[in-house]
């Protein structure tokens, strides 16, 4: 391999690709809505999905820089290879990476001012501001066992129901309730991660869901977290045609093998079944999205 595929291979990693899905999702499942209540809107929702994206990648590299700096990674560790931490990213290129690709973010965010107003710009900053809160700053909720919650947030909460506005100027309780099963479905992606690392953040002092309350807490908490997406999903299921309710099946016969899975698997093995979680999450959206289309 030459030494420019090696750092091509190198970015790419930090990327975090299996954890895009949640980012796609989001959009995805709004795209979706969007169809269903007749307001479906090509062009925005593009730009959204670059935007999710792109603010995806942003924070997972805020996060690689910033774990560094606080003496939260090292080498060798179980998951995923930190190219900070084993040397082959300079910090001061990580840094430069996250603000140019936030720098982008915000960009195809200022677009979506055109079809969205600029009632948009404080829930921009909000998210601009998320990519750094999440592992930075005087509290870092990474740290402090609030990354389910900023993920259920930031990648549910807050893309399914802006996305949804940016095409209909609207709000409404069923699009709050699918956008709250998608953060659940999407926090699941961060909970395997954290039941692979609990040994290592434990070491580091760092406090996740799976540290503070253990192992077993976030297995059950990863099989409910699924089950009850569906369930605040389900009174939209049910005024659709009954075509629609493969995805729900679908999705729930996976989560609960993966679920089973979680509990037999330990270290590195649990990075595959993250990238299932997060696939599972997606392809859930794909078929919902695509019945809805096509009814």
């Amino acid at each position: 391999m030459t030494t420019e595929q090696n750092r091509t291979k190198v970015w790419v990693e930090a990327m975090r690709l299996r954890t895009l899905p949640v980012s796609v999702a989001g959009v995805l499942a709004a795209v979706a809505l969007s169809e269903i209540y007749g307001c479906f809107k090509l062009l925005p929702s593009l730009v959204c999905l670059l935007f999710a994206v792109l603010a995806q990648i942003a924070s997972n590299f805020a996060n690689e820089y910033f774990d560094y700096r606080g003496g939260l990674d090292r080498k060798g560790r179980v998951g995923p290879r930190r190219g900070v931490t084993e040397g082959d990213i300079t910090p001061e290129a990580m840094l430069r990476a996250t603000i140019a690709t936030l720098g982008a973010a915000c960009a195809a965010g200022c677009l979506l001012i055109i079809w969205g107003g600029w009632e948009l710009v404080p829930v921009g900053l909000l998210v601009a501001g998320g990519v750094f809160a999440y592992s930075a700053g005087p509290y870092p909720l990474s740290h402090h066992a609030l990354g389910e919650v900023a993920v259920v947030l930031f990648f549910g909460i807050i893309p399914v129901n802006m996305t949804y506005y940016i095409m209909s100027h609207q709000f409404g309780l069923a699009i709050f309730m699918v956008s709250l099963g998608i953060g659940l479905m999407g926090a699941n992606i961060l909970l395997v991660n954290n039941y692979r690392d609990i040994d290592d953040d434990r070491a580091a002092g760092k406090h996740t869901l799976a540290t503070v309350f253990g192992g077993k807490f976030a297995s059950t908490l990863y099989l409910l977290n699924g089950w009850v997406a569906m369930a605040l999903a389900a009174p939209l299921f049910i005024e659709l045609p009954v075509a629609v309710w493969v995805a729900p099946a679908l999705y729930l016969g996976c989560h609960t093998m993966l679920w089973c899975a979680l509990l037999k698997s330990r270290g590195s093995a649990l990075n595959r079944l993250l990238g299932m979680t997060a696939l599972n999450m997606l392809a859930f959206v794909l078929v919902f999205a695509l019945i809805v289309f096509i009814i």
